[in-house]
C-alpha cells in the first residue's frame, strides 16, 4: 500500500553466529516482504558481548538502518567513540545525558521519516531514570519532526514491558521488547492504534540457551560458580516482527511476527 509503510524489527543478534544468520537471511526477507526500513537490536552482536564498530558495519552492511542497544550497550569502551559520532546507532536513552551516545534518532527515508527510540526497564535491571517518565519527553519532542514513531524496550519483566506498551498506545507507532531472547507469541494491535509485541526474539544459534551453549547454562545454574559463556554452534534462526504502519496518522495497521 502506498499510503502505509513496513518496518522490520530484528531481535538481538548473537556474536557471530547471529551475525551471519542475518547477512545470510536479511536480504531476500527484505525484498520478500517489501520492507521499507529495519531496525536491528545489535547489543550482542560482538564476539563474547557487547558492540563493536565491526560488528555494527556487518549489521548494516546486511541491510539494517538503525541499531538499537541495551543494558551491554557500554560493555566495550572502544566502542564508544563509533556510538558517540553515529546518527544510526542508539544506546538506552535513560542512561545519564553524559553518557556517549544518543537515546533516539531520527531515520530518513525520502518519502517518510521514523523516530526511532531506545529505552531499558528498570525491573530486575539498572537502576536508571524510570522510562515511564522519560517517555513522555522523547515523544513529545519527536512528535515535532515525525508521525512514526518505534520503540524498542530493552526489558527483563514481561509485566513491565505489557505496561509500557499500554501506556504509550496511541503516542506511538510500535513498541516491542528486546532482551530476553525468546520470542512471545503475543503480538497485537492495541486499542490507540500501537503495534506491540513483548519480545521479538534473537536471532543466533536455534540449540542454545538465549544463545549460550546449553552445558554452560546448566553448569552455571546448577553449580552457581562463574562459567565462560561460549556462543552455541549450529543452525541459526531469525526472529523479529514487521510492523505496517500509516505513513500520515503514525497508526499500525498489521503486525507479523517472523521466525525463519
Amino acid at each position: 500500500m502506498e499510503n502505509t509503510v513496513k518496518i522490520l524489527a530484528v531481535g538481538d543478534v548473537v556474536s557471530q553466529a547471529g551475525c551471519d544468520k542475518l547477512r545470510a537471511t536479511l536480504p531476500a526477507l527484505k525484498k520478500q516482504k517489501g520492507i521499507d526500513a529495519v531496525i536491528v537490536n545489535g547489543e550482542n552482536s560482538a564476539v563474547g558481548n557487547g558492540m563493536t564498530a565491526f560488528s555494527c558495519e556487518h549489521i548494516f552492511s546486511s541491510g539494517a538502518d538503525i541499531i538499537t542497544g541495551g543494558n551491554h550497550t557500554f560493555r566495550r569502551r572502544e566502542f564508544y567513540e563509533t556510538l558517540d559520532n553515529s546518527l544510526s546507532i542508539i544506546r538506552p536513552a535513560n542512561y545519564n545525558e553524559s553518557c556517549v551516545g544518543k537515546g533516539y534518532t531520527v531515520l530518513d527515508k525520502g518519502s517518510f521519516r521514523i523516530g526511532v527510540v531506545n529505552l531499558l526497564g528498570v525491573t530486575f535491571m539498572e537502576p536508571l531514570r524510570n522510562p515511564f517518565s522519560l517517555v513522555d519527553e522523547i515523544i513529545e519532542e519527536l512528535k515535532k519532526e515525525v508521525s512514526i514513531i518505534i520503540i524498542d524496550f530493552h526489558a527483563e519483566a514481561t509485566s513491565e514491558k505489557r505496561a509500557f506498551g499500554f501506556y504509550v498506545d496511541g503516542r506511538v507507532s510500535a513498541v516491542y521488547g528486546t532482551h530476553t531472547h525468546v520470542q512471545t507469541a503475543d503480538e497485537q494491535i492495541l486499542k490507540g492504534g500501537t503495534g506491540y509485541i513483548t519480545d521479538v526474539g534473537m536471532t543466533g544459534p536455534c540449540e542454545s540457551v538465549i544463545g549460550v551453549k546449553p552445558e554452560l547454562a546448566i553448569e552455571k545454574q546448577k553449580n552457581n560458580m562463574p562459567v565462560r559463556f561460549e556462543t552455541a554452534e549450529g543452525e541459526c534462526k531469525l526472529q523479529g516482527i514487521i510492523f505496517e504502519i500509516e505513513k500520515h496518522s503514525g497508526k499500525c495497521v498489521a503486525v507479523e511476527r517472523l521466525s525463519i
